[in-house]
């Protein structure tokens, strides 16, 4: 089977090439984002996801602005950031389609909480 081939390294204005997202020089720099599973998104969180969305259908961004709009993600109101109890609290989670999660998650990396 032919190797898949090398993508730009994604550190900024590095010119290097990689098998994977940064060249050996910013692999170090640059740890990957550990796996959707490890980080708490396994067989339970897609049970209780799809148990969520099925009792609340709606996205309600899109719905306090007066449209009726499918929601796909469950979101974590306040971002759980690895603890377990805010994770599974069911008062903190909330339905939203994917632009407005899209656009949620945008803002709170430009101001982290910690």
């Amino acid at each position: 089977m032919p190797k898949r081939p090398k993508s730009p390294c994604k550190h900024p204005n590095c010119p290097n090439v990689s098998d994977g997202p940064y060249c050996d020089a910013h692999a170090k720099a640059n740890p990957e984002r550990p796996s959707a599973a490890s980080r708490g998104y396994d067989s339970r969180w897609r049970k209780a996801r799809k148990h969520y969305l099925n009792r609340h259908p709606l996205c309600v961004r899109c719905e306090q602005a007066g449209r009726v709009v499918p929601g796909t993600v469950v979101d974590h109101k306040i971002p759980h950031r690895g603890q377990r109890s805010l994770f599974w609290d069911e008062d903190n989670w909330q339905t939203l389609c994917k632009p407005c999660h899209d656009r949620k998650t945008r803002l709170e990396d430009q101001r982290p909480v910690y």
